[in-house]
């Protein structure tokens, strides 16, 4: 090869270098998409924030994945609701649900310690997968403190009895 082609061998194999990173984003990407997918699957998340999911063995779309729950969860606590987590994350950045997983508590029966103990990784493919779906669906009904009636339905806990 002579000397003058050198420079646009070298440009080109650089072009092509970038090409394939280039390539290689959008790949890496879809990988955490379809990880938070998996997540939202197998952690528990779709059993409580998905309406009907769990009484179907999952066979819920995954356009209405995520969108909270009006069944309420009650307790010694009060009322919880499952969160809408696709309008939640909507107003968060990653960064933000990362700190959030990791630092703040939720009352019951959210396992809010799985998300704390959760690779920050694994939250980060979570995130992603939710922002995919886009926000959808209306906010859950509020939190109501002990004593108050829930409107709908809830499943009612036991009090903690002794150990």
């Amino acid at each position: 090869m002579k000397r003058a082609h050198y420079p646009i061998v070298a440009t080109l194999i650089l072009a092509g270098t970038a090409t394939l990173a280039g390539a290689a984003e959008p790949a890496a990407e879809q990988t955490m998409i379809d990880r938070g997918r998996y997540i939202a699957r197998i952690a528990g998340c779709n059993d409580c924030h998905t309406p009907n999911y769990a009484t179907t063995g999952g066979e819920v779309p995954e356009q209405q994945w995520l969108t909270g729950d009006r069944l309420g969860w009650r307790g010694p606590w009060g009322t919880t609701y499952p969160s809408n987590l696709r309008l939640a994350l909507s107003r968060l950045s990653e960064d933000e649900w990362v700190r959030n997983a990791r630092t703040l508590s939720y009352r019951p029966p959210m396992p809010w310690f799985a998300l704390r103990d959760m690779d920050e990784t694994d939250l980060r493919a979570f995130y992603r997968f939710v922002r995919v779906l886009g926000p959808a669906g209306e906010p859950a009904p509020a939190y109501l403190p002990p004593g108050a009636q829930p409107q709908g339905m809830a499943i009612v806990f036991p009090a903690a009895g002794p150990h």
